[in-house]
């Protein structure tokens, strides 16, 4: 049986892998493989977007007092509003615009440990919403139905970070309409409208790439994982912090020669991935997390535990290729599912990761790169075009409840 493989027969394994398969290719000038002509596209010509000038403290202000944001895994909020005053996608004159994009940074409210309190970000988005409404006709032509947001909060426009809480709020009323651009995507979920475009998390492209080894360098290590099992302080109970599947991971392999997991977050954090044949990408208190883009920039197969999960790009990145899909009721079985893959089928799914496009997708680098992140964006955009005509309300028409969601909403931001 494939669960009883002894060590020996996994260090075989590792070998075989090793003697075709580098460790990372990204940057190093490799030709991309042909897994989707789509996510190579060349967005300029097929879109112009307008960019609202906003009050400096919907923004810039929010970055100046605490520029923690700009390496946040919420910060393509940021990068992206950078992006486009200097694309060749940005028009000034809006009457000609196919997109209209308000900048709005909701996730730059951190606390002293650095995670993002998104309880005053409603506020903020109804201000900043209120503010294009009243400054320019272009909302009222359609209440945002050819506008785009983006909201890479857990759970998106819903600004909770525990799934329970997100859902009793629901996306805020006045986004309704509009087109969402978030890493939050989960299938069937009241946090995910349908025309939203997931996009991965923020990861620096600058620190990862201080971080490449050798490409040589042998995958000694079968499946690897740092982070949380259990957050005690959110969920002293233990059995709502990832739906129990992080728990799951710990209390079946914690002991498992073929399984790296610990809590520490090591130095080595980036070159371990590079040595690791799979890297688990368990949901933490959302499906995603930026292990799913870490992963795929070091080629290291990322074995995805978050069911119904709506991941990055899915349109174009050929996720079932690269990936390992895993049940979260069958994580007691991962060291079957994994030992049972044939090393032709993990030989195949490094391959496909050798794509630089693919890597490139999952990243927000400053300057742009051709079929980055934010090319992916304005792809998606793009493959929108042309609105539907019945977008257009008839003047003095409302189709959005301005008063709708909870009290302290409605209070001045």
């Amino acid at each position: 049986m494939a669960s009883s493989w002894p060590c020996l027969h996994l260090f075989a394994f590792i070998c075989v892998l090793n003697s075709s398969v580098s460790a990372l290719d990204f940057g190093r000038g490799r030709k991309p493989t042909a897994s989707s002509d789509t996510l190579r596209d060349d967005p300029v010509g097929r879109l112009k977007v307008y960019v609202y000038e906003l009050p400096a403290r919907y923004n810039q202000d929010v970055v100046d007092k605490d520029e923690r944001c700009l390496a946040h895994m919420f910060a393509a909020e940021i990068f992206l509003h950078r992006f486009l005053l200097s694309s060749p996608v940005r028009t000034l004159r809006p009457e000609e615009a196919d997109w209209f994009f308000t900048p709005v940074y909701t996730t730059c409210d951190l606390t002293k440990n650095g995670l993002p309190l998104p309880f005053d970000s409603p506020r903020m988005m109804r201000s900043a919403i209120e503010f294009i409404s009243t400054a320019w006709p272009y909302w009222n032509r359609t209440e945002g139905a050819d506008h785009f947001f983006v909201v890479p909060h857990d759970f998106g426009a819903c600004f909770h970070y525990k799934e329970e809480k997100a859902i009793q709020r629901g996306i805020l009323p006045i986004l309704q309409r509009a087109t969402l651009v978030q890493t939050f995507g989960q299938r069937y979920h009241v946090c995910m409208q349908p025309g939203s475009i997931v996009i991965p998390p923020y990861a620096p492209p600058a620190r990862i790439m201080a971080h490449l080894i050798p490409p040589s360098t042998p995958r000694s290590i079968f499946a690897y994982f740092r982070g949380l099992f259990y957050d005690i302080g959110n969920d002293p109970e233990g059995g709502y912090y990832a739906r129990g599947a992080r728990a799951s991971i710990w209390e079946n392999f914690k002991n498992n020669p073929l399984f790296d997991l610990s809590t520490e977050h090591p130095d080595t954090y980036y070159e371990d991935m590079q040595r690791s044949i799979f890297c688990l990408c368990p949901l933490g208190w959302a499906p995603w997390s930026p292990r799913l883009v870490e992963a795929v920039v070091f080629g290291c197969i990322p074995v995805i535990i978050a069911d119904d999960i709506v991941l990055p790009f899915a349109d174009v990145i050929p996720w079932k290729e690269i990936g390992v899909f895993v049940a979260e009721n069958d994580v007691p079985k991962l060291d079957e599912i994994l030992t049972s893959l044939s090393a032709a089928e993990v030989l195949e799914k490094q391959k496909a990761l050798e794509d630089v496009s693919i890597k490139q997708a999952m990243l927000f680098p400053q300057p742009s790169l051709p079929n980055d992140g934010f090319h992916q964006i304005l792809n998606g955009l793009a493959r929108k075009l042309p609105h539907d005509p019945s977008i257009y309300l008839q003047p003095g028409i409302r189709v959005l409840n301005w008063t709708a969601g909870p009290p302290a909403d409605m209070r001045p931001w």
